[in-house]
């Protein structure tokens, strides 16, 4: 691992790994309380609308992020990966607090859904290259035979920032009332999240001088990747098509399924939900050091299999009343994208040129995850309506899975070579 004697390894693992957390801390939340917030933004007697409304401005800071791709993603390749990290946890958690602050539609009026909208854009900004920019950060920080494993520890922020959001909804949901929680209970888990912010602050701002794996380079990293890898940004874009929609329809908008669709009491969602999540950082840790052995493109195959196959019998055994049959059910995708988390960073990294890692990874996952996983609520929540097949989010997961397990068979798996310099 490149680091002196003042970044300890523990250090250097915590600052990939906060950012992660404060990101999906902040969409899980809103996930889980799309319901509220719609009643509170949104004018409508129909909670259908609402919820389409609120998802709908959801979808939005999934479609600025390719913008903040851009931004951090040259930053990281240019001017550091901590640096583009620290700006970025900087912009989450003034976007986080200023949701839970927001006045509602009763108050201010059509102000209120544009207000939030912007928020949800600004956070989009900040967060456009969190997630992959991290990841580089620690892969490249890691020695060789443990980087898939780096990779899934980084991971590990993704699924204790959900864990987070969902046992926050889980308690709040449990101690107050529905009134309560629709009125103002919700606001409170986004204001927590100021606290995450500040800590990462703190642990990434320590690190500002730590070596890194940056290169010198006469053109722009964005002017490069369009015109010397086209092919390798959609690439990108494909390997990462599964987790980021099968995340948002099994692990997001799974909890407003069970509510209207099973008609599950709000509490119960949360619980099945929290319990999903506590399940997923083990698979992924699991399987990010069996990658470290076998390589990454087998196991991940593997995974995109059971995506394709599964997730319509998945999602049938979770349309139950009985919650044994639920979580079998949601096992199957625990199982499916945790080896997705534990094991596709690691692959993309190593595909990878180093002078323009940072944005080819930032842009080519937000292809995936701004489009697709950003609008998937949206669009599950629309086919259940109009089709009136509460399967349909199934058949949006199984098609992801099906393109990734395409981009997975055209890829070159490197795990035995360094990583590229070029």
């Amino acid at each position: 691992m490149i680091a002196s004697k003042t970044y300890s390894r523990r250090r250097i693992l915590a600052a990939g790994m906060i950012g992660n957390m404060l990101e999906w801390y902040d969409f899980s939340i809103y996930g889980f309380f799309a319901i509220q917030i719609g009643a509170t933004f949104f004018p409508s007697d129909d909670r259908v609308s609402q919820a389409l409304a609120a998802f709908g401005v959801f979808a939005m800071g999934f479609l600025t992020r390719p913008i903040g791709s851009i931004i951090v993603g040259y930053i990281g390749d240019r001017r550091g990966r901590t640096t583009a990290l620290t700006i970025s946890i900087v912009g989450m958690a003034v976007s986080t607090v200023g949701m839970g602050l927001l006045p509602g539609y009763e108050t201010i009026g059509v102000a209120a859904p544009i207000l939030l909208t912007l928020l949800r854009m600004l956070q989009g900004l900040a967060v456009g290259g969190e997630a992959s920019i991290a990841g580089v950060f620690m892969i490249e920080q890691a020695p060789k035979g443990r980087r898939a494993l780096a990779g899934a520890i980084g991971g590990v922020g993704n699924g204790l920032g959900i864990q987070a959001g969902s046992l926050t909804a889980l308690a709040l949901a449990g101690s107050m009332s529905p009134q309560d929680l629709a009125d103002w209970g919700w606001r409170i888990p986004f204001l927590l999240g100021v606290l995450v912010g500040v800590a990462g602050f703190l642990i990434r701002r320590a690190l500002r001088d730590l070596p890194e794996h940056t290169a010198e380079s006469t053109g722009s990293p964005i002017v490069v990747l369009l015109k010397d890898h086209l092919g390798l940004l959609f690439q990108i874009a494909g390997l990462a098509c599964f987790t980021a929609i099968g995340f948002q329809a099994a692990f997001i908008y799974i909890a407003d399924w069970l509510q209207t669709v099973d008609g599950i009491a709000p509490q119960h969602a949360f619980g099945i939900n929290s319990m999903s999540m506590l399940a997923i950082t083990p698979v992924s840790l699991f399987f990010g050091w069996l990658a470290d052995h076998v390589g990454r493109k087998i196991l991940l195959l593997g995974g995109a299999a059971i995506g394709v196959v599964g997730s319509v019998p998945f999602f049938m055994l979770m349309h139950n009343d009985s919650t044994a049959m639920i979580y079998l059910g949601q096992a199957g995708f625990v199982l499916a994208i945790g080896i997705q988390f534990g094991v596709l960073q690691a692959l993309m990294v190593e595909a990878t040129p180093q002078a323009i890692r940072c944005t080819a990874l930032a842009i080519g996952n937000n292809i995936a995850w701004s489009i697709l996983g950003g609008t998937t609520p949206l669009v599950a929540t629309w086919l259940v309506y109009r089709t009136g097949d509460d399967l349909s989010p199934a058949y949006l997961i199984a098609g992801a899975a099906a393109i990734t397990f395409v981009s997975l068979l055209l890829t070159k798996d490197n795990f035995k070579n360094e990583l590229r310099k070029g």
